[in-house]
């Protein structure tokens, strides 16, 4: 089978012009069994081009054949269709189960950045799940899972990137959710029952938490409340060099907290469990006012092990704050500690890993994380790389950068809903005054970080064409970025970094 380059040779030797247009991604060849593919570009569009001796090979893609010397040549549109059909083709550029490698969530809220994510990976050891979005952001971008997987397997192909990557189904919280998500494709899904955590059981006196506890959903449970009693009142757990007793105020309080959300996370599980059968599951109760105590991660735990739940990773609410798109704010020996025993936890009832939410930017503790997961570990970021695609567009269309910062500070108070953010925006400098230089420096400091993160929506809805055509013609701009500031977050994990 003949390579890019013969394949521009030919191109150049056929009769139609529009050959004449299309320039290959000089990494994109990947070879399959009886055709190799790649991906090229005509123009502003991106095209799909699969080669064969055989015609029939090509059946399978929809485009424009073109008949060659010694085979045949099929022009395609990135479309669904193909995006299937070269998965099925290829299945290494389909998505794969992660296990328990350590790794990497890298959200990409424009569709645009699996290749300059794949730059950032590579040779790291680090496994990238490309493909990752939650139901949340696919509703503010008006993206669909089926999108989200292909925008993922055409960036893959674009890098000629056969190594795997995972496809996160990422904060489902209804049935629905999970339905989607498992007709797109995807292989790991993150349950996230929030809605049900009881936040308020810290603070609770122990008579409303024993109204509480009796008015959990027993049936659901698969229990009794004197049952649930005897089981951890007054017993030790140890994990590792950890022992911890469970007073019959540490189990209500753990028990009215988590119960509810408990329930919900089994019938989300065995929905999923009848709706596929290979797959991998995160369980997510991080996104709480209060940090979960390694006691809680313990209750969680062995509830769902009872239950006959199995998962691959947890992501516990972490001590300190993980505000978006900034550093992590909290004391660095109290996170050590406290990651050292949810470790060790997570060691006891599984091993499994550790994820780490709201994981964007947060470079003090990733040598802690790292060195104390001993790489059962996942890190998930989503909003950085919107960031760097701010970034980007200050670069190539500062006047665009000016209009998308004036619109970010209008709909600030209302798109910060359901996010942790303490950003303030009187902070930020009128954007119609600014310097230039002023509003370049927004993409490096807090509040400028905070209000342009989680404002994606609304500037997509107003701007999302400009902004995407921008960063399409200058892509280079962009995957430059994304690799040096994913790097930032990945090295640290990787053999090089001390991790995995």
């Amino acid at each position: 089978m003949r390579g890019v380059e013969a394949l521009k040779d030919d191109a150049r030797d056929l009769p139609w012009k529009i050959l004449g247009d299309i320039a290959a991604y000089p990494s994109s060849e990947v070879e399959g069994k009886d055709a190799v593919f790649l991906l090229a570009r005509k123009g502003k569009e991106k095209l799909l081009v699969v080669r064969s001796r055989s015609e029939g090979t090509l059946a399978s893609f929809q485009g424009e054949t073109l008949r060659q010397k010694d085979g045949f040549l099929k022009l395609c549109p990135l479309s669904h269709a193909n995006a299937v059909a070269l998965r099925k083709a290829l299945p290494e550029l389909g998505p794969k189960l992660v296990g328990l490698r350590t790794s990497v969530g890298l959200g990409d809220r424009l569709g645009l950045a699996t290749p300059g994510h794949i730059r950032a990976v590579r040779g790291t050891g680090v496994f990238p799940v490309l493909a990752q979005q939650s139901v949340r952001e696919m509703s503010r971008t008006g993206r669909t899972p089926e999108q989200v997987l292909d925008d993922a397997t055409w960036g893959a192909l674009q890098e000629g990137w056969t190594e795997g990557f995972g496809a996160d189904a990422d904060h489902l919280k209804t049935l629905k959710d999970i339905d989607s998500c498992v007709r797109a494709g995807f292989v790991m899904y993150t349950l996230d029952p929030s809605e049900y955590v009881d936040d308020s059981a810290g603070s609770c006196d122990v008579g409303t938490l024993v109204t509480k506890y009796e008015a959990l959903p027993w049936d659901r449970l698969e229990s009794r409340p004197e049952d649930m009693r005897r089981m951890y009142c007054g017993r030790s757990f140890q994990a590792g060099p950890f022992v911890w007793v469970l007073s019959e105020e540490t189990f209500l309080r753990a028990a009215v907290k988590y119960g509810r959300a408990i329930a919900h996370t089994v019938e989300m599980y065995r929905h999923l469990s009848d709706k596929v059968e290979e797959y991998e599951l995160e369980i997510s109760v991080d996104e709480t006012s209060s940090p979960t105590t390694p006691e809680e991660h313990i209750f969680v735990a062995s509830e769902l092990t009872r239950l006959e739940v199995r998962w691959t990773s947890l992501a516990p609410r972490f001590v300190g704050e993980f505000q978006k798109g900034v550093d992590y704010i909290g004391d660095l020996d109290e996170f050590r500690e406290q990651f050292r025993r949810h470790m060790a936890v997570a060691r006891k009832f599984g091993p499994y890993k550790l994820s780490i939410h709201s994981g964007s930017d947060k470079f003090s503790i990733y040598p802690v994380a790292a060195e104390e997961s001993e790489g059962l570990v996942h890190l998930k970021t989503a909003g950085t790389s919107y960031l760097e695609a701010l970034r980007a567009v200050f670069e190539l269309s500062p006047e665009l950068f000016r209009d998308i910062v004036a619109l970010a500070l209008e709909h600030y108070p209302q798109d910060r809903a359901n996010y942790h953010v303490t950003a303030d925006p009187s902070r930020v400098p009128d954007p119609k005054t600014a310097s230039y230089e002023a509003l370049k420096g927004l993409l490096d400091d807090f509040h400028g970080r905070q209000i342009l993160h989680v404002t994606y929506g609304s500037v997509l809805e107003r701007f999302g064409e400009r902004l995407k055509e921008v960063l399409e013609d200058g892509e280079e701009v962009y995957y430059g970025m994304l690799e040096a500031h994913l790097g930032r977050h990945i090295i640290p994990f990787s053999a090089e970094g001390g991790g995995a």
